[in-house]
């Protein structure tokens, strides 16, 4: 089974090899549910041989009903991943009325190929989840994340498990949301996933020594200024072994 982890530095890319993950999807803003990194990350990972690398290609964080100005930054995105040498994008994009973007995906398609694509938790949000899964399937998307179209895959089991059968070889239906050590046996053994996806976060605290606490990079809603998660190659190693029984 394949263990794809959720990252947001070159960091977490280290420890996810270190931990003798299979790949990883690179992000920025995990708070914000990940956006596209920047090209100096993109490229920094990419020096990390042994591990595969897929990048998110997210204008923004919110919902997935992009405008001309933000398909055009995607489409730039793509660009940039694939000459910095990334082995797959991770996209997703919706109508007003929650279905798949049919165009404007397969323009991203067309753009990222020979790279492998994913269609991430867009997915989620969609009106239909057989109809979406078939219109993915349709425009050869490699693989969808997915967590049932509920908050974790815990909960989406029963989707998942239709959608898995639904699915078979045509394409890899990812689950992801929520796993960690203590569920993630429950998981495999219920619907027996090729892949799963998960982050795997530990705190880590600032080694500022000087610190003024009442300043705020952030708005009203914001992490902690001195204290930070960082992709953990420990309990990316528990969830792996659990995984595989």
């Amino acid at each position: 089974m394949i263990c794809e982890i959720c990252v947001d530095s070159v960091a977490g890319v280290r420890a996810a090899k270190v931990a003798g993950a299979d790949r990883v999807e690179l992000c920025a803003a995990l708070l914000e549910g990940g956006i596209t990194p920047s090209r100096g990350m993109i490229r920094q990972a990419r020096g990390i041989d042994g591990i595969g690398l897929n990048v998110m290609i997210r204008p923004r964080g919110g919902d997935f009903l992009f405008d001309d100005d933000e398909m055009s930054t995607m489409l730039s995105d793509v660009e940039i991943a694939k000459a910095e040498g990334a082995d797959g994008v991770v996209i997703g994009l919706l109508t007003p009325e929650a279905e798949v973007d049919l165009a404007r995906t397969r323009e991203l398609i067309s753009l990222a190929r020979p790279l492998s694509v994913t269609f991430h938790r867009a997915f989620d949000m969609t009106r239909d989840p057989f109809k979406a899964i078939e219109t993915l399937v349709g425009l050869g998307i490699d693989r969808v994340l997915t967590s049932g179209q509920e908050a974790t895959v815990l909960e989406g089991l029963p989707l998942l498990a239709e959608l898995i059968d639904r699915a078979g070889d045509s394409i890899v239906v990812m689950p992801g949301g929520g796993i960690t050590s203590r569920n993630v046996e429950r998981i495999v053994s219920a619907i027996k996933p090729r892949e799963i996806h998960f982050a795997s976060l530990d705190p880590a605290p600032s080694g500022m020594q000087f610190r003024r606490q009442h300043v705020f990079m952030g708005g009203e809603l914001r992490p902690p200024e001195y204290d930070r998660l960082v992709t953990s190659p420990s309990s990316i190693r528990a969830v792996m072994t659990r995984a595989s029984g």
